[in-house]
Protein backbone atom coordinates (compact mmCIF):
# COMPACT_ATOMS: atom_id res chain seq x y z
CA UNK A 1 0.00 0.00 0.00
CA UNK A 2 2.08 2.91 -1.31
CA UNK A 3 -0.56 5.63 -0.93
CA UNK A 4 -3.03 5.07 1.94
CA UNK A 5 -5.14 8.01 0.75
CA UNK A 6 -5.83 6.43 -2.65
CA UNK A 7 -5.31 2.72 -1.98
CA UNK A 8 -8.02 0.18 -2.91
CA UNK A 9 -10.40 -0.92 -0.17
CA UNK A 10 -9.85 -4.65 -0.67
CA UNK A 11 -7.65 -4.97 2.42
CA UNK A 12 -10.05 -3.20 4.79
CA UNK A 13 -11.70 -5.21 7.56
CA UNK A 14 -15.36 -5.96 6.79
CA UNK A 15 -17.63 -6.36 9.81
CA UNK A 16 -21.29 -7.40 9.51
CA UNK A 17 -23.47 -5.50 12.00
CA UNK A 18 -26.49 -7.63 12.92
CA UNK A 19 -29.86 -6.54 14.23
CA UNK A 20 -30.76 -7.22 17.87
CA UNK A 21 -34.26 -7.80 19.13
CA UNK A 22 -33.32 -7.07 22.75
CA UNK A 23 -31.35 -3.90 23.56
CA UNK A 24 -28.10 -4.32 25.52
CA UNK A 25 -28.10 -3.22 29.17
CA UNK A 26 -25.76 -0.24 28.53
CA UNK A 27 -23.96 -0.67 31.84
CA UNK A 28 -20.49 -1.19 30.37
CA UNK A 29 -20.13 -4.79 31.51
CA UNK A 30 -21.04 -6.26 28.12
CA UNK A 31 -22.73 -9.22 29.80
CA UNK A 32 -26.10 -8.78 28.06
CA UNK A 33 -27.35 -11.73 26.05
CA UNK A 34 -27.09 -9.66 22.87
CA UNK A 35 -23.31 -9.25 23.24
CA UNK A 36 -22.92 -12.90 24.19
CA UNK A 37 -24.29 -13.98 20.80
CA UNK A 38 -22.56 -11.44 18.58
CA UNK A 39 -19.28 -12.07 16.78
CA UNK A 40 -16.37 -9.99 18.02
CA UNK A 41 -13.94 -8.43 15.60
CA UNK A 42 -10.42 -9.67 14.99
CA UNK A 43 -7.70 -8.37 17.27
CA UNK A 44 -6.75 -4.75 16.55
CA UNK A 45 -3.52 -4.26 14.63
CA UNK A 46 -0.77 -1.65 14.53
CA UNK A 47 -2.00 1.48 12.79
CA UNK A 48 1.02 1.61 10.49
CA UNK A 49 2.36 -1.93 10.06
CA UNK A 50 -0.68 -4.14 10.59
CA UNK A 51 1.10 -6.30 13.20
CA UNK A 52 -1.17 -7.54 16.04
CA UNK A 53 -1.34 -5.14 18.99
CA UNK A 54 0.51 -6.37 22.09
CA UNK A 55 -2.67 -5.98 24.18
CA UNK A 56 -5.82 -7.62 22.91
CA UNK A 57 -8.47 -5.13 21.74
CA UNK A 58 -11.70 -6.05 19.97
CA UNK A 59 -15.03 -4.48 19.06
CA UNK A 60 -18.54 -5.57 18.18
CA UNK A 61 -21.60 -3.73 16.90
CA UNK A 62 -25.36 -4.23 16.81
CA UNK A 63 -28.37 -2.18 15.76
CA UNK A 64 -32.11 -1.89 16.23
CA UNK A 65 -34.73 0.66 15.21
CA UNK A 66 -33.52 3.21 17.77
CA UNK A 67 -29.77 2.82 18.21
CA UNK A 68 -26.45 1.79 16.74
CA UNK A 69 -24.61 -0.08 19.52
CA UNK A 70 -20.84 -0.46 19.87
CA UNK A 71 -18.77 -2.49 22.35
CA UNK A 72 -15.02 -2.50 23.05
CA UNK A 73 -13.10 -5.16 25.01
CA UNK A 74 -9.75 -3.67 26.08
CA UNK A 75 -6.98 -5.75 27.65
CA UNK A 76 -5.01 -3.51 30.00
CA UNK A 77 -2.65 -4.67 32.78
CA UNK A 78 -2.56 -1.20 34.37
CA UNK A 79 -5.78 0.72 33.78
CA UNK A 80 -5.05 4.45 33.96
CA UNK A 81 -7.35 7.43 33.34
CA UNK A 82 -7.21 10.77 35.10
CA UNK A 83 -9.01 13.25 32.83
CA UNK A 84 -12.55 13.91 34.02
CA UNK A 85 -13.71 17.06 32.20
CA UNK A 86 -15.77 16.47 29.06
CA UNK A 87 -13.86 17.19 25.84
CA UNK A 88 -10.52 17.01 27.62
CA UNK A 89 -7.69 15.88 25.36
CA UNK A 90 -8.40 12.19 25.93
CA UNK A 91 -5.81 11.10 23.35
CA UNK A 92 -3.06 12.20 25.75
CA UNK A 93 -3.78 9.10 27.85
CA UNK A 94 -5.11 5.62 27.11
CA UNK A 95 -8.35 5.63 25.14
CA UNK A 96 -10.52 3.93 22.55
CA UNK A 97 -11.85 5.83 19.57
CA UNK A 98 -14.59 5.63 16.96
CA UNK A 99 -14.75 7.59 13.71
CA UNK A 100 -17.90 7.57 11.55
CA UNK A 101 -17.61 8.90 8.00
CA UNK A 102 -20.12 10.67 5.81
CA UNK A 103 -19.51 11.70 2.19
CA UNK A 104 -18.27 15.19 3.11
CA UNK A 105 -17.79 15.00 6.86
CA UNK A 106 -16.89 12.67 9.70
CA UNK A 107 -17.35 12.37 13.44
CA UNK A 108 -14.71 11.53 16.06
CA UNK A 109 -15.47 9.99 19.46
CA UNK A 110 -12.96 9.18 22.21
CA UNK A 111 -13.44 7.79 25.71
CA UNK A 112 -11.09 6.85 28.55
CA UNK A 113 -11.47 4.32 31.36
CA UNK A 114 -13.17 6.93 33.56
CA UNK A 115 -15.88 7.37 30.95
CA UNK A 116 -14.75 10.88 30.00
CA UNK A 117 -15.86 11.69 26.45
CA UNK A 118 -14.31 13.80 23.70
CA UNK A 119 -16.21 14.59 20.47
CA UNK A 120 -15.48 16.57 17.30
CA UNK A 121 -17.36 16.95 14.01
CA UNK A 122 -15.22 17.50 10.89
CA UNK A 123 -16.36 19.01 7.59
CA UNK A 124 -14.15 19.03 4.52
CA UNK A 125 -13.66 22.66 3.54
CA UNK A 126 -14.23 21.91 -0.14
CA UNK A 127 -17.80 20.81 0.73
CA UNK A 128 -18.69 23.29 3.47
CA UNK A 129 -20.88 25.44 1.20
CA UNK A 130 -21.59 22.98 -1.59
CA UNK A 131 -23.10 20.39 0.78
CA UNK A 132 -25.15 22.94 2.70
CA UNK A 133 -23.28 22.91 6.01
CA UNK A 134 -22.77 26.68 5.85
CA UNK A 135 -26.54 27.18 6.12
CA UNK A 136 -26.89 25.30 9.41
CA UNK A 137 -26.60 27.25 12.70
CA UNK A 138 -24.65 24.46 14.45
CA UNK A 139 -21.91 24.88 11.82
CA UNK A 140 -21.68 28.67 11.85
CA UNK A 141 -17.96 29.37 11.80
CA UNK A 142 -18.38 32.60 13.75
CA UNK A 143 -20.61 31.19 16.46
CA UNK A 144 -18.71 28.07 17.56
CA UNK A 145 -15.18 27.09 18.60
CA UNK A 146 -13.68 25.84 15.35
CA UNK A 147 -10.23 24.44 14.66
CA UNK A 148 -8.60 23.53 11.36
CA UNK A 149 -7.18 20.11 10.54
CA UNK A 150 -5.09 20.32 7.42
CA UNK A 151 -2.54 17.53 7.42
CA UNK A 152 0.55 17.39 9.59
CA UNK A 153 3.78 19.08 8.65
CA UNK A 154 5.84 15.91 9.08
CA UNK A 155 4.29 14.17 6.08
CA UNK A 156 6.83 11.33 6.15
CA UNK A 157 5.54 10.28 9.55
CA UNK A 158 1.90 11.36 9.60
CA UNK A 159 0.94 11.83 5.98
CA UNK A 160 -1.22 14.58 4.51
CA UNK A 161 -4.67 14.03 3.07
CA UNK A 162 -4.98 15.13 -0.58
CA UNK A 163 -8.50 16.47 -0.02
CA UNK A 164 -7.01 19.18 2.15
CA UNK A 165 -8.31 20.96 5.19
CA UNK A 166 -11.23 20.24 7.46
CA UNK A 167 -13.21 22.51 9.75
CA UNK A 168 -13.27 20.89 13.20
CA UNK A 169 -16.32 21.86 15.26
CA UNK A 170 -15.09 21.31 18.79
CA UNK A 171 -18.41 21.79 20.62
CA UNK A 172 -20.51 19.39 18.55
CA UNK A 173 -22.09 16.57 20.56
CA UNK A 174 -23.79 13.52 19.11
CA UNK A 175 -27.49 13.98 20.03
CA UNK A 176 -28.67 11.48 22.62
CA UNK A 177 -25.40 9.54 22.86
CA UNK A 178 -25.24 7.10 25.77
CA UNK A 179 -21.97 5.62 27.05
CA UNK A 180 -20.81 3.37 29.88
CA UNK A 181 -17.43 2.03 31.02
CA UNK A 182 -16.58 -0.85 33.35
CA UNK A 183 -13.09 -1.48 34.74
CA UNK A 184 -12.03 -5.06 35.42
CA UNK A 185 -9.40 -4.16 38.00
CA UNK A 186 -8.48 -1.08 40.02
CA UNK A 187 -8.23 2.28 38.30
CA UNK A 188 -4.99 4.27 38.71
CA UNK A 189 -3.32 1.73 41.00
CA UNK A 190 0.19 0.61 40.00
CA UNK A 191 0.41 -2.06 42.69
CA UNK A 192 -1.69 -4.77 41.07
CA UNK A 193 -2.33 -6.32 37.68
CA UNK A 194 -5.64 -5.42 36.03
CA UNK A 195 -7.47 -7.36 33.36
CA UNK A 196 -8.72 -4.38 31.41
CA UNK A 197 -11.81 -2.33 30.74
CA UNK A 198 -14.89 -2.36 28.56
CA UNK A 199 -16.90 0.29 26.77
CA UNK A 200 -20.55 0.22 25.71
CA UNK A 201 -22.04 2.89 23.45
CA UNK A 202 -25.46 3.65 21.98
CA UNK A 203 -25.82 6.20 19.17
CA UNK A 204 -29.44 7.18 18.35
CA UNK A 205 -30.21 6.97 14.65
CA UNK A 206 -31.70 10.48 14.75
CA UNK A 207 -28.21 11.79 15.42
CA UNK A 208 -26.89 10.23 12.21
CA UNK A 209 -28.86 12.62 10.00
CA UNK A 210 -25.98 15.07 9.54
CA UNK A 211 -23.48 12.31 8.80
CA UNK A 212 -25.88 10.48 6.48
CA UNK A 213 -26.24 13.41 4.06
CA UNK A 214 -29.40 11.90 2.60
CA UNK A 215 -28.59 8.23 3.14
CA UNK A 216 -31.18 6.07 4.85
CA UNK A 217 -31.01 5.66 8.63
CA UNK A 218 -31.16 3.04 9.91
CA UNK A 219 -29.31 1.70 6.88
CA UNK A 220 -31.06 -0.72 4.56
CA UNK A 221 -30.07 -4.38 4.28
CA UNK A 222 -26.55 -4.67 2.88
CA UNK A 223 -25.72 -0.96 3.04
CA UNK A 224 -22.19 -0.10 4.09
CA UNK A 225 -20.85 2.69 6.28
CA UNK A 226 -17.18 3.46 6.79
CA UNK A 227 -16.06 3.58 10.43
CA UNK A 228 -12.73 3.43 12.22
CA UNK A 229 -12.35 1.63 15.55
CA UNK A 230 -9.04 2.26 17.26
CA UNK A 231 -7.09 2.45 20.49
CA UNK A 232 -4.12 4.53 21.62
CA UNK A 233 -1.83 3.61 24.49
CA UNK A 234 0.46 5.83 26.57
CA UNK A 235 3.48 3.53 26.95
CA UNK A 236 6.28 4.28 29.41
CA UNK A 237 9.66 2.55 29.52
CA UNK A 238 12.40 3.33 32.07
CA UNK A 239 10.40 6.36 33.13
CA UNK A 240 10.24 7.75 29.58
CA UNK A 241 7.06 7.96 27.54
CA UNK A 242 7.32 6.23 24.18
CA UNK A 243 6.61 8.64 21.33
CA UNK A 244 4.42 8.52 19.37
CA UNK A 245 1.86 6.62 21.43
CA UNK A 246 1.23 3.19 19.89
CA UNK A 247 -2.02 3.12 17.98
CA UNK A 248 -4.00 0.02 17.03
CA UNK A 249 -7.06 -0.17 14.80
CA UNK A 250 -9.42 -2.68 13.24
CA UNK A 251 -7.30 -2.48 10.09
CA UNK A 252 -4.04 -0.69 9.38
CA UNK A 253 -3.91 2.75 7.84
CA UNK A 254 -0.35 2.43 6.60
CA UNK A 255 0.55 5.81 8.10
CA UNK A 256 0.29 7.27 11.61
CA UNK A 257 -2.93 9.14 10.92
CA UNK A 258 -6.42 8.25 12.15
CA UNK A 259 -8.12 10.86 9.96
CA UNK A 260 -8.27 8.90 6.71
CA UNK A 261 -11.86 7.93 5.84
CA UNK A 262 -10.53 5.96 2.89
CA UNK A 263 -8.91 3.60 5.41
CA UNK A 264 -11.91 3.26 7.72
CA UNK A 265 -13.27 -0.27 8.07
CA UNK A 266 -16.36 -1.45 6.18
CA UNK A 267 -19.42 -1.88 8.42
CA UNK A 268 -22.18 -3.71 6.58
CA UNK A 269 -25.69 -3.71 8.09
CA UNK A 270 -27.79 -6.88 8.07
CA UNK A 271 -31.32 -7.49 9.28
CA UNK A 272 -30.62 -10.99 10.59
CA UNK A 273 -30.25 -11.55 14.34
CA UNK A 274 -27.13 -12.99 15.99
Amino acid sequence: MNDPYRSPADDLTRYVCLRTGVPPALDGRLESAAWGRVERSPRFVDLVTGAPGPFDTRMAALWDDRFFYVAFWVEEPNVQARLTERDSFIWTENDVELFIAGPDCYYEFQINARGTVYEVFYIWQDAYRRAGFADRPEFDLAGHPVDVLGGFQDASRFGRHPRGRRWAFMDWDFPGLRSAVWVDGTLNDDHDIDRGWRVELAFPWEGFATLAQGRRVPPAEGEEWRMDFSRFEAFHAAGIRVSPDPGWALNRHGVYDSHIPERFSRIVFASEAP
